[in-house]
């Protein structure tokens, strides 16, 4: 009873979102206006995670699933996208490269922000290799193989 209670919830908040993006003429996906509806639930505290705990961690283990149908209908309509094929290959390019850029510069800032940075900056990759080389020697002295 409980995950057939945790799929109307998320199955619910969904719904909604659909009704609001017909009813509002939003051009935003109902499903999209759904999950920020639950996630501003979830942040409220309206809803608890654990209402939904079970079922949303069965939907993420098997997102791919999900993406099946996204898929399908991309095969379906591939008459009407493959003379457009080399603009959206570029367009997929360049967003995966802005993306990897913008995602590394955000872990670097989080990192140095609460982590603190370990290395000082005039270290470089080449300066650490010599000083475990280095260390590496002193070490085969000590030990009288040198």
């Amino acid at each position: 009873m409980k995950i057939y209670l945790q799929i109307l919830i998320i199955l619910l908040f969904s719904f909604v979102g659909e009704i609001l993006s017909d009813a509002l003429h939003l051009p935003i996906p109902g499903s999209i206006i759904g999950m920020i509806l639950l996630f501003l639930a979830l942040q409220t505290g309206l809803l608890k995670v654990k209402q939904v705990d079970t079922v949303g961690n069965f939907m993420l283990n098997n997102m791919t699933i999900l993406f099946l149908p996204a898929g399908v209908g991309i095969l379906a309509k591939w008459p009407l996208i493959s003379h457009f094929w080399w603009q959206i290959v570029v367009i997929i390019l360049v967003a995966l490269i802005v993306n990897v850029f913008i995602l590394g510069k955000v872990t670097e800032f989080i990192k140095v922000k609460f982590e603190g940075d370990y290395l000082p900056p005039e270290l470089t990759s080449q300066q650490i290799a010599l000083d475990v080389l280095n260390q590496h020697t002193r070490n085969k002295i000590d030990r009288g193989e040198l």
